[in-house]
C-alpha cells in the first residue's frame, strides 16, 4: 500500500468520523422525539400520516407485536414489488415497452429489495420500467433501510429502559426515520450526484450517432429472412455497419442516493457504480462511499447517547473503524501487488502500479485501485452490494477480503441498523465469554446477560453461516447449481460461496462469472435472503424485549468495563474468532487455495 493510497484511505476515514458525530446527534433527536424538526416543523405531516394509517403514535408495542408488524409490513412490500414486476407491461411510465419478469426472477427481486439485499441477476435498464423503479424498487430502498434502523433503535431501547414491557412503536419509528433522516439525506446526495453528471430524467432511451462507424459481416437474407447460399452451399455474407448507439436514460441520481444511504446496493444500470452515468467522477465515487457508511457510523453515536453513556458508542465505533482500516489496507495491498503470473508475459506491473495500481483488470481507470479498494471494502463491510469494479477480477486475496467481511456478519459499520444490532449481538457474546473467564454473570450496559439472551444470540450468530454453508453445498453439488459455474475449480467454488454469503448476509454484490438467473438460483437465493434478514431480526427484537424488562444494575469493582481499549480488543477478537472458526474450511477451498495456486504457478 503506497503513500497515495494510504492518504486516500485516511482522508476518507477522517471525513466519515467527522460527519458521523453531528449526524448521530441529529438522529438521536429524531428517534427520541426531542428534535425541533420532529416536535414542530414535521408534526402536521407526521400526524397526518398516522391518521390516514389509523396509527396511535402513543401506543407502544411489546417485542412480539413489534416483530409481527415488521414481518407483515415487509411481506406486503414483497407482494407489491412482485406485482409491479409481473404487470409492468400494462402499466404507465414504461417508454421502452419492457415486458414482465419471469415468475422466479420477480420473486427473487421482490424478496431482494424488501430484505435490503438488492441482489440483481438481470440488466435493470433493459428489464425494469420507470414506474417499477420509482414506485417499487426505490420505495423499498427507503422502507427496508428504515426497517433496519427501527429494529436497532428498538434494541437500544431494550438497553436503555428498565422494568419495561414495551420497546417502542414500529410505525412511529418507520415514519420518523423515513421523513427526517433518509428523505432529507437522499435529496442532498441526489443533488450532489446530479452536479457531477449523474442522470436524472424520465426521457425515452436516446439513439445517438457514434464517433466511429463499425463495419462487420452478416449473412445475406432473402425476402423471407432465410440465409442466401452460393452455388457451393456457403452462406453469402455482406457488410453491415453500426453507427448508432442506444443510451439508457432514467431517474438515476434519486435511485443512486438512496441505494447508498440505505446500504441497499442494486444499481439502475447493470454495471452499477462502474457505469459513468451512475458514477462519473472521483468526487461522485467518494460521495457514494461516504453515503454507504455515514448512517451506520452515526448510529454508534445514537447508541451511546440513548443508553446514557456516550463512551459505549465510541467503543463500538472505534472497533468498527479499526477493522475497516485493516480491511482497506489488506484489500488495496492485495490489488497493488498484482499477479505474479504476469511476469512470464513480460508485463511490468511495478511500472503500471505507479499509474493505476498492480491489478488494474476490472477497474475503472478514472478511479484507480485505491478508490476501488475502499469502495470494495465499504460495500461489503456494510450490507450495500453496490460495486465500482468487477469483484470477479480481484486477486485471490483481494476477493478474500470482501468475502470475509460479509461472512463476519457485515458488522464493520454494516447495513443501516443491521450493522449495529449485529455488532451489539457480538458485544453480548464477548461479555459472555469474558464472564466465563472470570466466573461472573456477564453484564453489558447495566443489564445482566442471562440464558434467554444467549440463546437468541446463538440463533443470530449461527443462522447466517447455516444458510451460507448449506446453500453453498447445494449449489456446488447439485447439477443445476454446477451448470451455472463458468470457472471450474477454486474460483468457481468462490463464486458460489460468494453468492450465498452475499444473499444470506443481505449484501447483494456478486462475484460475477456465475449464471444465477435461473429458477434454481433465483428461488434458493431468495430463501437465503428472506431468512437471513428476518430470521435474525426476530431474535434481536426478542433480546430487546428481554433486556427492557430487566432492572438496571449498579456498576461494581468486578464489572467488566465495556467502553475502553480492552473491550474494543475483546470485541474484535470475538468477531474474528467466530468468523474464523465458522468459515475457514470453506475459504480454504476457494480464495486461499487459489492464491496458493497462483504463487505455485509463478
Amino acid at each position: 500500500m503506497n503513500a497515495n493510497s494510504f492518504l486516500q484511505a485516511a482522508l476518507f476515514i477522517i471525513v466519515l468520523i467527522a460527519l458521523a458525530l453531528p449526524l448521530g446527534r441529529y438522529m438521536c433527536g429524531v428517534l427520541d422525539g426531542s428534535s425541533v424538526l420532529v416536535r414542530k416543523l414535521g408534526r402536521p405531516l407526521e400526524h397526518g400520516l398516522y391518521r390516514v394509517a389509523s396509527v396511535d403514535p402513543q401506543a407502544e408495542m411489546s417485542w412480539k407485536h413489534y416483530a409481527l408488524a415488521v414481518l407483515l409490513f415487509n411481506a406486503l412490500g414483497a407482494v407489491v414489488v412482485y406485482g409491479l414486476l409481473r404487470l409492468q407491461q400494462y402499466l404507465p411510465a414504461n417508454p421502452q415497452g419492457l415486458g414482465a419478469m419471469t415468475p422466479d426472477a420477480a420473486f427473487n427481486t421482490a424478496v431482494s429489495f424488501v430484505t435490503n439485499t438488492n441482489w440483481q441477476d438481470y440488466s435493470p435498464e433493459s428489464s425494469v420500467s420507470y414506474l417499477t423503479q420509482l414506485t417499487g424498487l426505490a420505495v423499498q430502498n427507503f422502507l427496508s433501510a428504515a426497517t433496519g434502523i427501527a429494529v436497532v433503535v428498538a434494541l437500544i431501547r431494550g438497553f436503555a429502559r428498565h422494568t419495561a414491557r414495551t420497546i417502542g412503536n414500529f410505525w412511529v419509528d418507520l415514519t420518523r426515520v423515513t421523513l427526517y433522516i433518509l428523505a432529507p439525506l437522499a435529496i442532498v446526495v441526489s443533488l450532489v450526484l446530479v452536479s457531477q453528471g449523474v442522470l436524472q430524467n424520465l426521457k425515452p432511451y436516446q439513439q445517438v450517432s457514434t464517433l466511429q462507424v463499425t463495419t462487420y459481416p452478416v449473412p445475406k437474407t432473402d425476402a423471407q429472412g432465410n440465409p442466401v447460399k452460393d452455388a457451393h452451399g456457403n452462406v453469402v455474407m455482406q457488410d453491415a455497419k453500426a453507427d448508432k448507439q442506444t443510451l439508457a436514460m432514467g431517474p438515476v441520481a434519486s435511485q443512486e442516493a438512496i441505494k447508498m444511504l440505505g446500504t441497499n446496493g442494486g444499481g439502475f444500470f447493470n454495471a452499477n457504480s462502474a457505469h459513468p452515468f451512475e458514477n462519473p467522477t472521483p468526487l461522485s465515487n467518494f460521495v457514494q462511499i461516504l453515503s454507504i457508511l455515514i448512517i451506520p457510523a452515526g448510529l454508534c453515536i445514537v447508541f451511546g447517547r440513548m443508553v446514557g453513556d456516550r463512551r459505549q458508542g465510541y467503543a463500538v465505533l472505534a472497533a468498527m473503524t479499526i477493522a475497516f482500516a485493516v480491511a482497506c489496507f489488506a484489500e488495496i495491498s492485495a490489488e497493488q501487488s498484482g499477479n505474479p503470473l504476469f511476469a512470464s508475459l513480460h508485463v511490468d506491473q511495478q511500472a503500471s502500479a505507479r499509474q493505476a495500481g498492480g491489478n488494474a483488470e476490472g477497474k475503472e481507470v478514472r478511479l484507480g485501485i485505491a478508490q476501488s479498494g475502499i469502495f470494495t471494502v465499504a460495500t461489503t463491510a456494510a450490507s450495500c452490494g453496490a460495486v465500482d469494479n468487477t469483484h470477479d477480477s480481484l486477486t485471490p486475496m483481494g476477493g478474500f477480503v470482501p468475502l470475509l467481511l460479509m461472512q463476519l456478519g457485515e458488522v464493520i459499520f454494516g447495513g443501516v441498523g443491521s450493522g449495529l444490532y449485529g455488532m451489539l449481538v457480538f458485544a453480548l457474546l464477548a461479555v459472555f465469554v469474558a464472564g466465563l473467564m472470570i466466573g461472573r454473570t456477564p453484564e453489558y450496559v447495566g443489564k445482566k446477560i442471562e440464558s434467554f439472551e444467549m440463546k437468541m444470540v446463538a440463533i443470530v450468530v449461527l443462522l447466517t453461516p447455516f444458510l451460507v454453508l448449506v446453500g453453498t453445498s447445494i449449489g456446488a453439488l447439485s447439477p443445476l447449481g454446477v451448470a451455472g459455474i463458468a470457472n471450474p475449480g477454486p474460483h468457481g467454488f468462490s463464486e458460489v460461496l460468494y453468492a450465498f454469503s452475499s444473499a444470506a448476509n443481505n449484501n447483494g454484490s456478486a462475484f460475477g462469472g456465475l449464471s444465477v438467473n435461473t429458477p434454481f438460483y433465483n428461488v434458493l437465493l431468495a430463501i437465503a435472503m428472506w431468512f437471513g434478514r428476518f430470521g435474525t431480526i426476530v431474535p434481536v427484537l426478542a433480546i430487546a424485549g428481554s433486556l427492557a424488562n430487566k432492572k438496571r444494575i449498579a456498576v461494581t469493582p468486578g464489572t467488566l468495563p465495556t467502553h475502553g481499549p480492552l473491550f474494543v480488543v475483546l470485541l474484535l477478537g470475538t468477531l474474528v474468532l467466530v468468523g474464523a472458526l465458522t468459515y475457514v474450511p470453506s475459504l480454504a477451498l476457494g480464495p486461499i487455495v487459489e492464491q496458493l495456486m497462483m504463487i505455485a504457478g509463478h
